[in-house]
């Protein structure tokens, strides 16, 4: 569990960050970028390989999104908390890299690394995190980009310069291929019975 500037736990991209921090990271301080990485890395990591799916590929995108956030960081303002605006650059990069990516099969044709799971229900959470697995990347990114870090489709569509109902009509294709996959194979479902 990552731990805030006050020995705190932290909450992924919500903690916060204090302004000498911040003001020393601006002046081009590393070990305020050292700071920046301990407090940060971990979600930026975590939300890499949630989307991405791979744990080579979401590394090296960590490495590259704070190599950016280095040479940008002069141009934050502090409109939003610090955490939103690297979370920001982030997604930016994961984007950037599934719009890099030359294919969008069904299913990807990647081995991936499961990551370890928190949850009191380790089946049920590897079970969910396997079909996850089997949606297209970009189609994995919306649904993880909505559905669990709160994305607006507006907020979607900015980010992948489509429209509103390109985000709506990947989200509910997603949704509808989860659903197919967990009728197919009720004995993988990762989810309880609602009776």
């Amino acid at each position: 569990m990552a731990m805030n500037q006050t020995g705190e736990p932290g909450a992924g991209f919500a903690q916060r960050v204090d302004a000498a921090t911040l003001a020393r990271a601006q002046r081009g301080d590393m070990q305020a970028f050292a700071n920046l990485y301990t407090l940060f890395g971990r979600p930026c990591f975590n939300l890499a390989l949630r989307i991405l799916g791979n744990r080579a590929q979401a590394e090296d995108l960590v490495q590259e999104v704070f190599l950016k956030m280095i040479g940008t960081i002069r141009g934050y303002r502090g409109d939003a908390p610090f955490g939103s605006w690297l979370k920001r650059l982030t997604v930016n990069a994961i984007i950037d890299q599934l719009r890099g990516q030359r294919h969008d099969a069904d299913i990807d044709s990647e081995v991936v690394e499961l990551p370890a799971v928190d949850s009191g229900n380790t089946a049920a959470a590897v079970d969910a995190w396997s079909l996850l697995q089997r949606l297209p990347p970009r189609a994995r990114a919306v649904l993880l980009l909505h559905e669990f870090e709160g994305y607006t489709h507006a907020e979607l569509a900015t980010v992948f310069g489509q429209s509103e109902s390109y985000s709506k009509s990947i989200l509910a294709r997603a949704l509808k291929r989860l659903s197919d996959l967990v009728v197919t194979n009720p004995e993988t479902d990762p989810w309880p019975s609602r009776n």
